[in-house]
């Protein structure tokens, strides 16, 4: 592989730059609306009409689970704990016109843990609210909370009035690519929740009247069992937003997250979205370029006790681009400096940008390799006399 290497600083400005777009192998889906996010190296590889506003369905469901994950993780929801579900609820959502259903009967004592299974797996409407009725006291109390997330996550373009994504004349909204910010966030923030609750093939609550059976019902995630490594995320459906999925796989160390919405049939959500992960894992490969915690380059320092400090790899660094495209590839690191002290290790103060004869740049995070305290009076002043002389 041929690196050209360069070093600049640059103006603040530029630092703000999302990974690029890379130059995609062909693809083409009926869906009006598609994105295909590599989280290994952040490259987008398709986004069709990616910012437009649109009911998500059940797919709104992944923000209750997410709530309910940063809870557990802070330690103010259990698992085990017990929920009792109110009959005025249960009166709301059971039976055919309540959409899909966990079977939760009225005054019913249930497990956190099993209201999670049942809003993933089953698309349980009425375990959404449920769940939302006991971490918030209401649903419209919770739904301010799933706002709150939605906004510490960036996800501009999202609002949401209710924990199951109900048809509500449009207070709902979201984009397809502020889903694959949830998804990526559920998965990189709670990857031990995320693997216990989002492959399930089945899940089994309720029981049939009359014979009184247990009620078993299969995920509908249409990659699990079809594309190696598929482990989530959600399905929708509703008449106004035809079927959608927002789903994740991974393969030899790349994650991708996958968007489309507004296909016509529960087959052609199938179909397409198994066509759009394989050809992402296909069509594309990922180049590794640092390890974690490797060295890339150093950076200047203003009025620090160090006057450089160096530039590692927060993770491993990997970039995408077309398969079987050339290896030749330039590389620049970016940053405003000097960098003026005091600077953390592990503080993001810099980019790397790589840019291929193929794609445009996609760029990736630098952070500091070591502390950087403040200079003391002695070296600010001898600072400053290298300034004035032209010495620094």
């Amino acid at each position: 592989m041929r690196i050209r290497f360069a070093a600049s600083m640059v103006g603040a400005s530029l630092l703000v730059a999302a990974p690029g777009m890379a130059a995609a192998p062909p693809f083409d889906t009926p869906a009006p609306v598609a994105f295909l996010k590599d989280l290994s190296s952040d490259a987008i590889l398709f986004s069709k009409d990616a910012d437009r506003r649109m009911p998500p369905a059940s797919m709104a469901k992944m923000m209750t689970v997410y709530v309910a994950f940063d809870l557990i993780k802070k330690g103010e929801l259990k698992l085990d704990q017990m929920v009792t579900v109110r009959p005025e609820t249960w009166r709301q959502w059971h039976g055919p016109a309540a959409g899909s259903t966990m079977f939760l009967s009225p005054g019913e004592q249930v497990s956190v843990a099993n209201l999670l299974f049942g809003i993933v797996t089953l698309s349980g409407n009425d375990a959404c609210v449920v769940l939302a009725e006991h971490i918030s006291g209401t649903e419209p109390a919770f739904a301010a909370l799933m706002n709150r997330r939605a906004a510490e996550l960036g996800m501009k373009n999202s609002h949401f009035g209710n924990s199951n994504g109900w048809p509500d004349a449009g207070v709902t909204y979201v984009t397809a690519r502020d889903l694959a910010t949830l998804a990526q966030a559920t998965i990189e923030k709670f990857p031990d929740l995320y693997k216990t609750f989002y492959s399930r093939r089945q899940f089994t609550w309720g029981k049939t009247l009359g014979s009184g059976e247990a009620i078993t019902q299969a995920n509908r995630d249409p990659l699990l069992g079809r594309v190696a490594g598929a482990d989530g995320l959600k399905t929708g459906h509703t008449e106004e937003a035809g079927y959608g999925f927002t789903g994740s796989a991974e393969q030899g160390g790349r994650r991708l997250v996958m968007v489309l919405a507004g296909l016509t049939s529960f087959n052609q959500r199938i179909e397409q979205s198994v066509a759009f992960m394989n050809w992402g894992f296909r069509a594309w490969t990922a180049k590794p370029l640092f390890a974690k915690g490797k060295q890339v380059q150093t950076a200047e320092v203003q009025l620090g006790d160090k006057r450089e400090v160096g530039l590692v790899a927060p993770r491993n660094l990997t970039v995408t681009v077309p398969a079987g495209m050339g290896s030749d590839m330039k590389m620049s690191v970016v940053y405003n400096g000097p960098i003026k002290a005091p600077i953390k290790a592990g503080q993001h103060i810099a980019d790397l940008v790589v840019k291929t004869a193929d794609s445009p740049p996609q760029t990736l995070p630098l952070v500091a390799a070591t502390d950087v305290e403040e200079a003391g009076f002695f070296d600010r002043l001898m600072a400053g006399i290298r300034w004035l002389f032209g010495l620094a």
